[in-house]
């Protein structure tokens, strides 16, 4: 179950920082993610759906898909070779929403949660654009393929999952945006009855929702599972 860092602890963060620190951002973002270990939620007020002390605001409605825009644009000039070598897909979803592909290969070893020491430049460059584009949530999840035990490659998933949600976290993303989960084997890309099947569903996927106004608790709702490949 998802834990919510609690407001007083995140406004006691905050206010150990000083104002005057140019690194007070990173500072605030590094120390909320190591206190809540990659418990990564968020507090919403049921009545009006509103986030609650954390992120910077809301998109207006009307502006939302230049607002992604800029932020796809981002992303793929900066994770243009990542994208040639096939490391990386960037899609737009219909709800504004961008959805990041992280192939499993070059970011964890077989059967490791650890990351790759390899990968995290590019880690960093998704995690200074997050940075720069606060009105979104980050939704971090983690799949496997079929091969093993199906609760091993759930907990596997999770530990994936929550380690590059921390890791943003490490780099600045402030925790309230981040949110962890594992899917295990049950959402596969293709067949695991191949070998290049199971390649594409081993993968970590991000997906950056905006905070829309009027529609704040949409932006925290668990993204959806793809559909059939069959």
């Amino acid at each position: 179950m998802k834990k919510v860092l609690p407001l007083a602890v995140t406004a006691a963060l905050v206010a150990g920082c000083a104002a005057d620190d140019p690194n007070r951002r990173a500072k605030t973002g590094a120390a909320i993610g190591a206190i809540a270990g990659a418990v990564l939620g968020h507090q919403i007020n049921d009545e009006k759906g509103a986030v609650i002390g954390g992120v910077a605001g809301a998109v207006a409605g009307g502006v939302v898909g230049n607002y992604m825009d800029k932020q796809q644009l981002e992303f793929e000039q900066a994770l243009a070779e990542e994208q040639r070598q096939h490391e990386i897909e960037i899609q737009r979803l219909e709800d504004e929403s961008l959805k990041i592909d992280i192939a499993s290969e070059v970011s964890f070893d077989f059967d490791s949660a650890e990351l790759k020491p390899s990968f995290r430049p590019t880690l960093d460059k998704v995690a200074d654009i997050l940075q720069r584009y606060e009105r979104t949530v980050v939704h971090v999840v983690g799949h496997t393929d079929s091969v093993g035990a199906e609760e091993y490659n759930q907990r596997l998933s999770e530990r994936r999952a929550r380690n590059v949600a921390e890791y943003f976290a490490s780099r600045g993303v402030l925790s309230e945006r981040l949110r962890a989960e594992g899917r295990g084997e049950r959402e596969p890309r293709a067949t695991n009855d191949t070998a290049a099947g199971r390649q594409l569903n081993r993968r970590v996927e991000l997906y950056v929702k905006p905070i829309v106004e009027g529609q704040e608790r949409e932006a925290y709702e668990a993204p959806a599972g793809p559909a059939s490949w069959q």
